[in-house]
């Protein structure tokens, strides 16, 4: 009697025990599940689950699987160690080139570190065979920041003659679209989307959706990667200057780094915490400047958080540095 009765104890503890350490992981990502829609067969679809680490000690990302093979996942730049509020992702490829129809899939993340757990993500999609689209995503490539830049996708379809694209939404403020319709012979309709690129755009990757409507009640919208990336006149690194897990009273000093392709002034840097020092910037142009961000902790407990604005001769550019300060030892 006595060792089933050990046994059923271990196994209430082992389950005990098993929930909270998924309950924290289940809390990294908001978002656990994306259902792509309807998807032109071949066209490129990609999903970002974000995961954001909210603990005071480093998280690490194990491995991610898929249990189908119309979507391959990866880790977001193979960034599997998250130190305390940084971010990462799991990006969901869905394969439409090759899995066509209704197409479902679970995708399990591990982590290792702080603790074992694991997290499902569902995706969901239905990939059109009588729709294509050319190329696979719609790709700005690299643009200097500042200027404007168009591209375009064309989509064919043969199989519905009064076929439309009645509109195109996309949610940035800094991307228009543009429907063109070209042709329709016979059965079939040729239509071009033209996303044109705003010089107001601020630096960095590229990445929305332009969702087109249509007048199939089955195909009512259709999404269109929108890829790019603007290259700043001014880089700042690391973007996300992390100071460190502090106590009430210590004091902690990192540097920035602010570079540009030629030599430029830093007009000013100014900031939105009094926790947070920065010295006046250097009066001779450099292509680099070192800049050093001084943390001092008072008695807010928590996350400290400042945005720091860097002004130089050639342009702006912008950094966040923040710091966890505990209660005094």
């Amino acid at each position: 009697m006595l060792r089933p009765l050990l046994s059923s104890i271990a196994m209430i503890f082992l389950t005990a025990s098993t929930l909270p350490a998924e309950d924290w992981a289940r809390k990294l990502l908001p978002t656990t599940e994306h259902n792509f829609g309807s998807v032109a067969q071949g066209a490129k679809a990609e999903y970002a689950f974000v995961v954001t680490n909210n603990l005071q000690s480093d998280v690490h990302i194990a491995s991610v699987r898929s249990s189908c093979g119309c979507t391959s996942p990866s880790i977001e730049n193979d960034k599997r160690t998250l130190k305390t509020y940084e971010k990462g992702a799991i990006i969901a490829h869905l394969n439409s080139q090759t899995h066509v129809g209704q197409r479902s899939a679970t995708l399990t993340v591990t982590f290792d570190r702080p603790y074992y757990a694991e997290v499902q993500l569902q995706i969901r999609a239905l990939v059109h065979t009588n729709i294509l689209m050319d190329p696979a995503s719609l790709q700005f490539g690299t643009v200097e920041q500042g200027k404007t830049s168009e591209a375009r996708v064309r989509l064919y379809r043969a199989d519905f003659p009064s076929w439309q694209i009645e509109g195109v939404h996309i949610s940035d403020p800094n991307l228009q679209g543009e429907v063109i319709p070209l042709a329709r012979q016979g059965g079939q309709v040729w239509y071009d989307l033209k996303v044109r690129l705003a010089p107001t755009a601020h630096a960095g990757y590229i990445s929305d959706h332009a969702i087109l409507t249509t007048n199939d009640p089955g195909m009512a919208q259709i999404p269109v990667q929108v890829e790019g990336q603007i290259r700043p006149n001014v880089v700042v690194s690391p973007a996300d200057l992390f100071l460190g897990v502090v106590h009430a009273g210590q004091k902690v000093t990192k540097p920035l780094v602010v570079r540009a392709d030629k030599p430029f002034r830093i007009k000013s840097i100014t900031g939105d915490n009094a926790s947070f020092e920065i010295p006046n910037p250097p009066s001779e142009p450099k292509s680099v400047h070192v800049v050093p961000v001084t943390f001092i902790a008072g008695a807010e407990i928590g996350k400290v958080v400042k945005t720091i604005h860097i002004e130089t001769d050639i342009g702006g550019t912008q950094a966040t540095s923040y710091a966890v300060v505990n209660e005094e030892k």
